[in-house]
């Protein structure tokens, strides 16, 4: 039999402390510099001396306290300077002038009390104590010095009454703490153990508990670890229990080898934690199970507790797709194929409340990870099919599709090598609700198994489905390219940007001009520039056939191989391009945009800074703008200001003007060079 007796207790035994002097007291608070002697009293040739100067120190002192009393500052350093002197009443008048200003100010106390310690007066020191945690009772700090001033001088009984008066002020954990380790210290465990009940009363977190479970299982008997146990699961309740509690209860009972006792603990907690609070809970039940227990037992307990959980979700919510795509994994992972097909089917038998396809996308799921696990795992190929086939009847087509759907149906036929099954699948999609992702899917097919003219045909249908797809032309043109048919890429750029509707023309006029380019139809390529500015005059449109310009070898002129290698750029490429920003110029001029001239001036400006010569370049700086502050007059008759550009070559007015302005600007700078002399 276990025997319940536990450590012999100790009563009164402990031997008492050594008793401390003044002088340790002394050091242990310059250890803590909480007071710290300054420079020695200065040596003086007599008495009347030494009178003299600290009259004279004290009127100094007087008059910063006077000045500004609010100051702790100043009644500290007077009352050190005075201790320095031995004149301790003084210093204690002071620190009594203190605390009537400011009388809960810790540090005056903490100072005054240290003051008293250094120089011996305990009895003071004790008073002042007692008055500190009277005025101020919930001031830890004061409470922990008083009680270590007490039990350092060997007053256990007076630590003891100390504590009591602390701890009926419902102080934190921390001063709990404290009595507890002072009553372990001698010995007293009964006292303790009473403490650690008050503590959780006024503390009922599962951590104190636990601190209280580890002071029995040291200084205890096993009885009283399971009663503190009990006591905590009966005082916390259901809504603030913790798992922490009944793991460390089912620790306690494996160590002693009660296994029994674990097991019915870890069954007790599972039944009334709910999920969300006991995760930690389940896996140390696992493990628990695993070292001592069976293990098909444990995987069963476990998953029926889970089986349980996600089942009364679905009684609420049967809509709820996500749950059983949990429960069916739960079910896959327990390797029980008839009660996992049983799940899938029971889940695809939900079918969503309207067809409006927000309510369509989880459950489109359970058919997709239902047909993967019965191809990976039964390996029911038939069934497979049967899946897929039961999907597409039930989406509503002629409202929305799923291109998911049809995918995996085709890729799962190509496995199971049925080629023209898989084309007559992604034919029949795109036959009955085509979308971008079904012709990229099913082009993508084609193009691995090198089947590149039903690659045309299918881009055919897509540019036809949707002319205003940029995308589609470009890789419509591109399979071109990359089959090395020059006259089908071109036809094919003709007419996507002959269409009069383009989510992104920028993209295909880019690539067209760029196809040209690097086949060196340069004059094709500047045709193309030429088009595209009939269209549009943007800016970056100019500033990109500028460039075109400098880049384009002279006529004869071969390209070089290395292409690593810079080469100078030739005078008629400077020209060609410079004509280009000499007609954008005026082209924007005529239309008055202003912020775009700006741009080009600016890229203009560069291009003559890099290519140019220093005329080429002043003529361009002389048409840069400058930015001025305009009015003008809104339709209530009122004036607002804003920032507009001033081109010195618009027009005369404006360049009077800005010769004005200039002529303004230095006679400024002048006379503020005036002012500074």
């Amino acid at each position: 039999m276990e025997s319940t007796r536990g450590p012999p207790r100790v009563k009164n035994k402990a031997p008492a402390p050594q008793q401390i002097s003044a002088e340790q007291l002394l050091r242990e608070a310059v250890d803590r510099q909480e007071l710290t002697q300054t420079t020695p009293t200065t040596r003086f040739a007599d008495l009347e001396e030494l009178h003299e100067y600290q009259g004279r120190k004290r009127k100094e002192f007087e008059d910063y306290v006077r000045r500004n009393r609010l100051n702790i500052n100043n009644f500290l350093r007077y009352a050190q300077w005075e201790l320095e002197q031995k004149e301790f009443r003084r210093a204690r008048s002071i620190f009594e002038r203190a605390l009537d200003v400011h009388p809960a100010n810790i540090t005056i106390w903490l100072r005054y009390v240290d003051a008293e310690l250094l120089n011996r007066n305990i009895m003071h020191a004790r008073n002042l104590l007692d008055r500190a945690v009277t005025i101020l009772p919930r001031v830890d700090k004061l409470w922990f010095k008083y009680v270590t001033v007490e039990e350092t001088l060997g007053n256990v009984a007076g630590t003891r009454e100390v504590f009591e008066r602390w701890l009926k002020w419902e102080p934190d954990v921390a001063a709990w703490s404290a009595a507890i380790k002072m009553e372990i210290r001698y010995g007293e465990y009964d006292r303790a153990r009473e403490l650690f009940r008050r503590l959780t009363y006024v503390h009922p977190e599962p951590a104190q508990w636990l601190k209280w479970v580890r002071f029995e299982t040291e200084h205890g008997t096993t009885d009283l670890v399971r009663e503190v146990f009990a006591a905590a699961i009966e005082e916390l309740g259901e809504d603030f229990l913790s798992e922490r509690i009944f793991i460390e209860f089912a620790k306690f009972e494996s160590r002693l080898k009660e296994y029994e006792r674990a097991r019915a603990i870890y069954k007790f907690a599972l039944d009334r934690m709910p999920r969300s609070k006991s995760v930690n809970l389940h896996k140390s039940y696992t493990t628990f199970e695993k070292q001592f227990g069976d293990e098909d037992g444990v995987e069963d307990v476990v998953l029926s507790k889970r089986r349980v959980q996600y089942e009364e979700e679905l009684k609420q919510n049967p809509k709820n797709y996500d749950t059983w795509i949990d429960l069916a994994r739960l079910e896959e992972t327990a390797g029980d194929i008839d009660r996992t097909r049983d799940v899938y089917e029971r889940a695809i038998a939900q079918i969503p409340p309207a067809p409006e396809k927000r309510y369509w996308r989880r459950y489109i799921y359970l058919f997709l990870f239902y047909a993967t696990w019965e191809e990976t795992t039964p390996r029911d190929m038939d069934r497979v099919a049967q899946i897929y086939q039961e999907c597409i009847k039930l989406i509503p087509h002629k409202k929305f599709t799923f291109a998911k759907v049809w995918l995996n149906k085709a890729r799962f036929e190509i496995r199971q090598m049925q080629l023209q099954a898989a084309r007559k699948t992604l034919g029949q999609a795109i036959g009955m609700c085509p979308k971008d992702k079904l012709y990229k899917g099913y082009i993508e097919l084609e193009i691995k198994l090198y089947e590149f003219d039903r690659c045309r045909k299918l881009y055919e249908k897509y540019v036809s489905w949707n002319p205003a797809n940029a995308e589609a032309w470009k890789a419509f043109a591109e399979l071109e390219r990359g089959l090395d048919d020059s006259d089908r890429t071109r036809a094919i750029f003709e007419l996507a940007i002959d269409q009069e509707m383009l989510d992104m023309p920028e993209l295909v006029w880019k690539e067209f001009i760029d196809f040209e380019t690097e086949q060196q139809e340069y004059d094709r390529a500047r045709q193309l520039y030429e088009r595209l500015l009939q269209k549009t005059s943007h800016v970056k449109v100019w500033i990109s056939y500028a460039h075109f310009e400098i880049n384009v070898p002279d006529e004869g002129e071969e390209e070089d191989e290395n292409e690593d290698e810079e080469k100078p750029i030739s005078n008629d490429a400077k020209k060609r391009a410079r004509a280009v920003f000499e007609r954008a110029y005026k082209v924007m001029k005529e239309q008055e945009l202003k912020e775009e001239r700006v741009v080009l001036l600016n890229a203009w400006k560069s291009f003559e800074t890099t290519h140019g010569t220093a005329a080429d370049l002043a003529k361009v700086e002389k048409q840069m703008p400058s930015r001025v502050k305009k009015r003008r007059k809104l339709d209530d008759d009122t004036f607002e200001e804003y920032m507009d550009w001033l081109f010195p070559a618009d027009d005369e007015r404006e360049a009077k003007l800005s010769n004005l302005l200039a002529m303004a600007q230095k006679w400024k700078q002048s006379q503020q060079e005036a002012g500074a002399m």
